[in-house]
C-alpha cells in the first residue's frame, strides 16, 4: 500500500513537471535533495579546475540517484526503489534543464559559497561558445527527463503490478 501511495505521487510529480514545461517553477520534494548533492559536487570537486568544480554540481545532482538505484538493485534487490531513484534522476534533469534555460536569463536565484556565485551553465556555455544554444540543450536535457521519467513510471507500474496480492478463490 506504501509503495502505491509514493508511486501515485511520484506520478503527480511528475505530471506536474510536464505541465510546467522546461523553465517550469515547479519542483518536488526531490529538489531539496538534489541542490544539497548539487552544492556537495561543487565542494568535492573544487579542486579539479573551475570547468570541473562547475560541472560536479550537474553530475553529482545525477550520479547520486544513479548510485543509489545501483545500491538498491544489487545490494537490497529492491527493484521498486530502482524506479523510484529513476524518477529522482528525471526531476534532477527537469530541474537541470530549467538551470541551463536560464543561463541566457539569469533569473533564477542562486546558492553558493562566498560573494561570487557563479550561474554555473551561464559560465559553462560562455566558456564553450554555446550560450545561444542554451534552450536547445535545455531542451534535449528535458527531453530525456521525461523519456526516463516514463520509463521509471512505467517499471514501477509493473512492478506494482506483479506485486498485488493474488485474489483467493
Amino acid at each position: 500500500m506504501a509503495r502505491a501511495g509514493l508511486f501515485f505521487y511520484l506520478a503527480y510529480a511528475g505530471c506536474k513537471h510536464l505541465k510546467s514545461g522546461i523553465g517550469g517553477e515547479y519542483t518536488s520534494w526531490f529538489a531539496g535533495i538534489t541542490l544539497a548533492f548539487h552544492e556537495m559536487g561543487h565542494l568535492v570537486l573544487s579542486g579539479a579546475g573551475q570547468t570541473v568544480m562547475l560541472l560536479g554540481g550537474s553530475i553529482f545532482q545525477l550520479a547520486i540517484p544513479v548510485l543509489a538505484g545501483l545500491y538498491l538493485l544489487f545490494k537490497q534487490h529492491d527493484w521498486f526503489g530502482v524506479s523510484v531513484c529513476g524518477v529522482w534522476l528525471a526531476t534532477s534533469l527537469f530541474e537541470l534543464a530549467t538551470y541551463i534555460d536560464d543561463a541566457n536569463r539569469l533569473n533564477l536565484p542562486l546558492v553558493g559559497f562566498g560573494e561570487d556565485v557563479m550561474h554555473d551553465w551561464e559560465t559553462l556555455l560562455t566558456q564553450w561558445h554555446l550560450l545561444n544554444q542554451a534552450q536547445l540543450i535545455a531542451g534535449l536535457t528535458h527531453a530525456l527527463a521525461i523519456t526516463t521519467w516514463g520509463v521509471s513510471m512505467a517499471f514501477g507500474a509493473w512492478l506494482l503490478l506483479q506485486m498485488r496480492p493474488l485474489e483467493r478463490v
